[in-house]
């Protein structure tokens, strides 16, 4: 057993167990764009009585973080393995079958029964979810205390979420879409959009969220026996003298800017990655007729975010997160204007090809922020301590992971009444959609990209505040303190 004395160096274990942990949370999280889409096509729910209940559940999805992030800073007990690797365990036990509760399959139940079934699973789901993912996220500060290496903890944890949302956004749509033939083995065609009929196997998807619920437990289990914890879970002071008050921390973190601007920086970029995907599906089933595919394309779309993970760590050494991630939002900024030009294009294979471009600018931009972004948390608990005394790992985490939260349930809400706004009718499923609503899919993508693409770029630019240099202060100031205190 490793004592505190006897720690081994931080190395290529901790970065590999660090990765599998994002792993194991996506294998969960990354079916949360396919709520909308299996609850929408195949169990036909209205898009403003979806709206309402995504909204609902993600409100408690966003409060529930920072009360167990508040439970995690203020629980001071003794367990065996740690408390923040006890959370996650327990965690990851219940996500082994909570992923599927809310694909179960009933699209001839009535709609109320179908309203009970989202909120009941997505309730079980999001609580087994939020305790591994928030105190998974808080650790990340307590492995090292190099800002170097925790880039790299941030770049793998990247490497984690990416493999972990590749697998599903590849292989689902294959799964669970189904291309639509006629008796004589003719594909079906919808003669307004001139497009081969595709309807969604909802069976299927309840099936594939078990499966990957025993692929995140595995990979949470090879991440807990491998990754090492450095600095002593209860050695900062948190609130020794005084009770613990959520309220205050709420108001430190609104006060912390390097936090706001991390969170408003990744509510921007889920708002493009997750909003979008509902429509983006809509839009490849509708538009291009190749929901299938659609994954696929979107992951070529990204790959070209890999070519800077290699040099992620050169990168920051020489320019600073801060500064690096700015870049790189500048440029998703400029792949979502020349997205709006594909849906103007007539001949859809060029306007495809237009689409995969623009989405590959925007994701080279968004592989730089998102090598960095969850160092960008670590060093917002730091400043947070180094400012106002109390470090708060989990509730400062926690509180990001509220306001993220709050972005992936209201923009995917205001996402579902647009369509409706744009024609979209779900009785109609994706089959029976005119191509002005298809054609109208098109811009709304579009339009999402680009609002996400100058978010991101103000919040890094204009309202994340420390650069490389206040990085290495705030770094020597704390040290300086811990050293005194010793």
């Amino acid at each position: 057993m490793e004592t505190k004395n006897t720690l081994r160096p931080f190395g290529w274990r901790d970065k590999v167990a660090y990765a599998l942990g994002d792993f194991g949370c996506n294998m969960s999280f990354s079916l949360k764009g396919t709520v909308q889409t299996f609850w929408l096509v195949f169990m036909a729910l209205e898009t403003g009585l979806l709206s309402v209940l995504l909204l609902l559940v993600q409100i408690w999805d966003a409060i529930n973080d920072p009360i167990i992030g508040s439970m995690i800073d203020a629980d001071r007990r003794s367990y065996k393995r740690g408390k923040f690797k006890t959370y996650i365990f327990i965690g990851a036990c219940g996500l082994l079958f909570a992923g599927a509760l809310v694909f179960i399959p009933a699209p001839n139940a009535e709609t109320w029964i179908k309203a009970i079934l989202f909120i009941v699973g997505y309730v079980i789901w999001d609580a087994c979810y939020t305790t591994a993912n928030v105190p998974y996220g808080s650790m990340l500060s307590l492995i090292t205390e190099n800002p170097g290496e925790r880039a790299q903890l941030s770049t793998w944890r990247s490497i984690g979420s990416m493999f972990g949302n590749m697998i599903p956004m590849i292989l689902l749509p294959m799964l669970i879409w189904k291309k639509e033939f006629d008796e004589a083995g003719n594909p079906i065609i919808n003669e307004e959009t001139g497009v081969q009929v595709e309807t969604l196997l909802g069976e299927r998807v309840f099936i594939a969220a078990l499966i990957m619920g025993v692929l995140g437990f595995i990979a949470f289990m090879a991440m807990l026996k491998m990754i090492t914890v450095r600095v002593d879970e209860n050695s900062v002071k948190t609130n020794e003298f005084q009770k613990f008050n959520i309220f205050r921390a709420f108001g430190n973190f609104l006060k912390n800017r390097a936090a706001m601007g991390a969170t408003i920086g990744a509510m921007a970029m889920f708002i493009g990655m997750q909003s979008a995907s509902t429509a983006t599906t809509i839009m490849f089933a509708t538009y291009f007729g190749q929901a299938s595919l659609s994954g696929l394309v979107t992951l070529i779309g990204f790959l070209p975010m890999f070519i800077f993970m290699p040099f992620i760590k050169k990168l920051v050494n020489k320019f600073g997160k801060k500064e690096a991630a700015s870049y790189g939002a500048f440029v998703s900024m400029i792949g979502s204007f020349v997205m709006f030009i594909f849906p103007m294009v007539d001949n859809k294979l060029m306007g495809l090809i237009i689409y995969m471009l623009s989405l590959s600018a925007f994701g080279i931009g968004m592989g730089i922020y998102t090598c960095v972004s969850w160092a960008f948390m670590a060093d917002a608990i730091d400043y947070n301590e180094w400012k106002f005394g109390t470090r708060e790992e989990g509730t400062v985490y926690s509180l990001h992971s509220f306001f993220r939260k709050l972005a992936q349930g209201i923009g995917p809400s205001i996402v579902l009444l647009i369509m409706g706004a744009l024609g979209y009718v779900s009785e109609l499923g994706t089959e029976g959609q005119s191509l002005q609503t298809a054609t109208n899919m098109c811009w709304l993508v579009a339009g999402l990209y680009c609002f996400s693409g100058v978010l991101m770029w103000v919040a890094i630019r204009y309202i994340y505040n420390l650069d490389k240099a206040t990085v290495e202060q705030m770094t020597k100031e704390l040290a300086e303190r811990k050293a005194a205190e010793a």
